[in-house]
């Protein structure tokens, strides 16, 4: 297939894109800005590179991306300001909204004006959706809820939804992914393996987690089959508390996993961007069941074993 992918730099593009090329997709990449080690790990005859902004009104309207979006049989897009990354300031809010709504309502309008539309979109969403609770199980049936991310991700999937009735949508609602080199790992790596890692906050908070080879695989099985539609989770079968992923990262690494990261800390690094580390949620995915998705890592200690290890995937 000829593809569109937004927002595939960032760290679940860093296998997809190799894994995509490796199944004989041709890519036509788009982000903001490529560093150079980005142009040299993406370098291939079957990949192309758009170095321009997806929010940008006028790059859907005219010029390259539109011609790209013409010529292809389906879009991928991921794109989205990390959320955990930074304090939550009313200026880092909207960028963090502008990057996921701007992007996708810009996405949409631009192929409901094809004759040709790409018949099919794959659209990131996030867990987020649910809202945060210690008691209550998420599946792809429950509400959104009423937080900042909960409501950012309703709006997220109903500017997705607006698509082409002819083109196929497939919005993932993805877990914390964990993998090598980056994603939410990258931050905890450090601390546990300097001795001092241990749950955040009171540690029965729930983690709904995700090796990113497996949702690599979901992105890549959709793309041709037709029964993966709607929404999905994107989480793996066995949710944790924070407290046992903090021990079974700590036993990984052979560290002490008994400090834990005192909650008035984080909400002085991250402002209100603490709360998704600090109440989580319990997320299931019915869907997967029913489409019967073999993971790859469905256990979190295989699944850290993997993400430790740079060589793995």
């Amino acid at each position: 297939m000829r593809l569109l992918l937004i927002g595939c730099t960032g760290f679940i593009g860093q296998e997809l894109v190799p894994q995509l090329l490796r199944a004989n997709h041709q890519l036509i990449l788009v982000s903001r800005n490529f560093d150079k080690k980005s142009k040299q790990a993406f370098t291939n005859k079957k990949l192309s590179c758009l170095e321009l902004d997806p929010t940008d009104k006028s790059n859907w309207q005219k010029g390259p991306l539109l011609e790209a979006l013409t010529t292809v049989d389906g879009v991928v897009n991921l794109a989205g300001e990390p959320i955990a990354e930074k304090r939550w300031s009313s200026m880092h809010c909207q960028t963090i909204k502008d990057s996921r709504l701007k992007t996708t309502h810009e996405l949409v309008h631009a192929m409901n004006n094809l004759k040709k539309p790409p018949h099919l979109l794959i659209n990131a969403s996030a867990i987020g959706f649910y809202g945060t609770s210690s008691e209550e199980i998420f599946t792809e049936e429950s509400h959104n809820g009423d937080d900042f991310l909960g409501n950012l991700c309703k709006e997220w999937e109903s500017k997705a939804s607006q698509k082409p009735r002819s083109t196929r949508l497939v919005i993932f609602r993805i877990g914390i992914v964990l993998g090598p080199n980056g994603g939410a790992l990258r931050k905890m790596l450090p601390i546990f393996k300097a001795g001092f890692g241990g749950p955040i906050g009171n540690g029965q908070q729930w983690m709904s987690w995700i090796h990113r080879n497996d949702i690599c695989r979901m992105i890549e099985i959709s793309l041709t089959n037709k029964s993966w539609s709607g929404v999905i989770n994107a989480v793996a079968p066995k949710p944790v508390q924070m407290e046992n992923f903090a021990r079974t990262l700590g036993k990984t690494l052979n560290r002490p996993s008994l400090l834990p990261v005192p909650g008035p800390i984080l909400k002085l690094l991250l402002g209100d961007g603490a709360k998704v580390v600090l109440e989580g949620q319990k997320v299931t995915s019915k869907r997967l069941e029913a489409l019967k998705f073999t993971f790859t890592h469905p256990d979190l200690t295989k699944a850290l074993v993997a993400a430790t290890n740079p060589s793995s995937h």
